[in-house]
């Protein structure tokens, strides 16, 4: 009996050599890169971090090898962050080196969420029908099994072959059905594809190839072929699972809000629905905003942020949309506390707040011009003041 398709992905136990698994991303060209790495780039440095947690069990974020691949920084810190598609344990993630199926397969099956099935004891010790099944790793049984379960075979695939190379066209297609499109896909097999070399694209593949396309998952390189034959790279991989993940159900339903102050003393505070949500960052958290790779003082008031957190530690952050330019504030709030700069100015000022009934603390920057007004004997702790102010600065304090 299938379990739930879109259930929660559990980290459980210790994280193997090479994890592999992952969210949504391309083959080859989208808005910011194509099939040889090229587009978007930024030039931080990649130094890996491990956090080790739970005894055996780490999570790394960030690679020490990345120089030829900084296009899928994004998708590879993505996927590492959901501990769905990761690097090995020299710090290494080894973008330009082939996927085999079984790789593929477990990156498919831990995208969907499965992959505490997939290692639970009753999916490892299923005993596989397929012809090569003594081929399949004994780790990898439990996949290949959820796998076969959620359809990610077709009726007549007598063989796993494990080691053999994934290529271009069968990572779409094992990809379009972990997405449950399989059914359009079949829907659009007549479907005329545009590509130079489509006659090398079977006529039952046609249809998930286009589904993969309508859905930006992949699409063609710049002299517009496809190259179905074409072995799949780790950071090609990447980037595909990363767009497929971004498509599913609870990828969209995260952790996500609007930030509402800077971030102080490692915090993020962000404000979803009315609520108020405080993030402790961990210090080499992959923050993703404008397309490169910032530090956490780079976020904005009013950044539209996905958050994701392991350990209840946020490992990355991407801002989806950015804050308005010269949004301005006017909040009202008691006066908690205030740092000062070697000239005794006032450089941060934190108020607290009721918020739909939950006292809130938030930290602003202020302004080296900023005029104080007001009641100036009374601006103590728990007095009342009315901050005013653009962006990330607050311009007037006033003592009320």
């Amino acid at each position: 009996m299938k379990k739930n398709l879109l259930k929660k992905a559990v980290a459980t136990g210790l994280v193997l050599t090479m994890v592999m698994g992952g969210a949504s991303a391309a083959f080859a060209k989208g808005n910011d890169h194509d099939d040889r790495g090229k587009g978007n780039s930024n030039n931080n440095n990649n130094n890996s971090y491990t956090q080790n947690i739970k005894g055996n069990v780490q999570i790394r974020i960030n690679f020490n090898d990345l120089k030829s691949a900084e296009w899928a920084m994004r998708y590879i810190a993505s996927l590492a962050s959901k501990q769905v598609f990761e690097g090995y344990e020299d710090g290494t993630f080894k973008p330009d080196k082939t996927v085999s199926r079984i790789e593929a397969i477990t990156a498919a099956v831990r995208l969907m969420g499965l992959r505490e099935q997939a290692e639970s004891a009753a999916e490892m010790q299923t005993k596989l029908n397929f012809k090569d099944a003594d081929k399949v790793p004994a780790w990898a049984v439990g996949y290949v099994a959820v796998a076969l379960e959620n359809d990610l075979f077709t009726e007549s695939d007598d063989s796993v072959q494990p080691q053999k190379e994934a290529d271009r066209l069968w990572a779409t297609t094992l990809l379009v059905k972990a997405l449950k499109l399989e059914s359009e896909a079949k829907a659009k097999m007549n479907t005329t594809l545009t590509f130079k070399d489509a006659k090398q694209i079977p006529a039952g593949s046609v249809g998930y190839v286009v589904v993969a396309k309508d859905k930006n998952l992949v699409d063609g390189f710049e002299d517009n072929t496809f190259r179905p034959n074409q072995p799949v790279t780790r950071a090609q991989l990447a980037a595909l699972l990363d767009r497929t993940g971004s498509q599913l159900p609870d990828e969209q339903a995260g952790n996500t809000g609007t930030v509402n102050a800077i971030v102080y003393n490692n915090v993020l505070s962000v404000t979803k629905a009315g609520v108020v949500t405080q993030y402790v960052l961990h210090p080499d958290a992959f923050i993703l905003r404008n397309g490169v790779k910032v530090a956490a003082s780079a976020l904005q008031i009013g950044d539209q942020v996905k958050v994701r957190t392991f350990n209840n530690t946020v490992v990355f952050i991407e801002v989806t949309t950015l804050g308005q330019v010269n949004q301005t504030f006017d909040v009202l709030g008691t006066l908690n506390a205030t740092t000062v700069n070697g000239q005794g100015k006032i450089t941060t000022i934190s108020i607290n707040q009721n918020i739909n009934g939950v006292n809130q603390t938030t930290v602003y920057n202020v302004s080296a011009n900023v005029a104080l007004t007001g009641n100036l004997g009374s601006f103590t702790s728990g007095h009342l003041i009315q901050l005013k102010g653009q962006n990330q600065e607050v311009t007037s304090i006033d003592v009320k």
